[in-house]
């Protein structure tokens, strides 16, 4: 099983790139969740300069997000810098647009947006429309502007099956967040590999799973500070979609639903408000806060993240990997340096 790291977006990472690659770590991500975290395209180039094998992606970006023309510039942009290791996300945005109180983007809009960047990323041109108006559009420069000999690597963000289907037609790979359940995987996959199969589309790209992981001491406690630490900011943003979307915090238990409540509240704010945005997302996928440990549920850590001894990581990451997953994706919060050695110990 490959591994990678995520991030945040922020001056210095870089540097954690870097030894991403020194450690022989497969790929390194940043988020686009632009009013929390920095500019992935700024991060990523930084990256790009300063390594030369380590995989680099954007986990995700999305129509919503960015013109059709401004992202194709920026991944083309990319891949001149670090030609055939950049990783193009895309997504809805559900995280990206809901922290600026916004929903996230249609299917069918995604579907345009996915396609459209594959073909101007590979030197083709497209039509590009504006209201009533539609044009062709293609880069009207070329090397060292923009690199097509080798190809960008594309990926779809799916939480569920239409996004997966998505990814079928366009043959991209696939990208979910926190789920673990090898069943749900199997479902994702299933539903690409039926929509590839209805438009004749080769199924061949990667799957990837991103979550948080905390390798066990001996006799150490699996729900103790430490692991609430490292995993708690998976725990938070699952707390945060459900106090921000009702209709989805109605389907939890109880316990879950109790923790959404005081996470409301502890933000003084109420799931109707209109600008509860504001208070839910703050340090949205920062470490969390001690005060706040309490919310890191064991339920939802069990569900969500990877916690456990070295032998019960293994296994699990086995029984994924069994399920079709290529790579799973960590992100590092208390010690990332620290952090990034032990993922390299456990998966080499």
């Amino acid at each position: 099983m490959r591994t990678g790291i995520v991030v945040a977006a922020r001056p210095g990472v870089e540097e954690l790139a870097v030894r991403a690659e020194e450690l022989g770590l497969s790929s390194f991500w940043v988020y686009d969740t632009p009013m929390v975290h920095g500019d992935p395209f700024t991060a990523l180039a930084l990256c790009a300069k300063a390594t030369s094998r380590i995989r680099l992606g954007i986990g995700v970006t999305s129509p919503a997000l960015r013109s059709i023309p401004a992202a194709a510039s920026g991944f083309a942009s990319l891949n001149a810098l670090a030609p055939g290791r950049i990783i193009c996300g895309v997504g809805t945005g559900n995280s990206s647009r809901r922290t600026l109180g916004m929903p996230p983007t249609t299917a069918a809009e995604l579907e345009t947006f996915t396609a459209s960047l594959q073909e101007l990323c590979a030197g083709r041109s497209i039509s590009y429309r504006e209201g009533d108006r539609v044009r062709d559009i293609r880069f009207l420069h070329g090397a060292p502007h923009q690199h097509s000999a080798d190809p960008i690597e594309f990926v779809v963000a799916a939480q569920g099956l239409k996004a997966a289907a998505i990814a079928g037609r366009r043959g991209t790979g696939l990208l979910s967040f926190a789920i673990l359940d090898p069943a749900a995987w199997h479902a994702l996959r299933g539903a690409r590999r039926e929509a590839a199969e209805a438009a004749g589309v080769p199924v061949d790209g990667e799957t990837y799973l991103m979550t948080s992981l905390y390798l066990l001491g001996e006799g150490e406690d699996p729900y103790g500070d430490s692991a609430r630490g490292a995993t708690g900011h998976t725990v938070l943003s699952f707390l945060a979609f459900a106090a921000d979307k009702p209709s989805f915090a109605e389907v939890l238990g109880a316990e879950e639903r109790e923790a959404v409540r005081r996470l409301l509240d502890r933000r003084g704010t109420t799931a109707t408000m209109p600008d509860r945005y504001q208070a839910l997302y703050t340090n949205y996928l920062g470490r969390v806060a001690p005060a706040d440990r309490d919310l890191v549920l064991p339920s939802l850590m069990d569900r969500l993240t990877l916690v456990g001894t070295r032998d019960d990581l293994l296994a699990r990451v086995a029984a994924m990997e069994a399920a079709g997953i290529d790579e799973i994706v960590i992100q590092p919060v208390v010690d990332p340096p620290a952090e990034m050695a032990e993922i390299a110990k456990l998966t080499a």
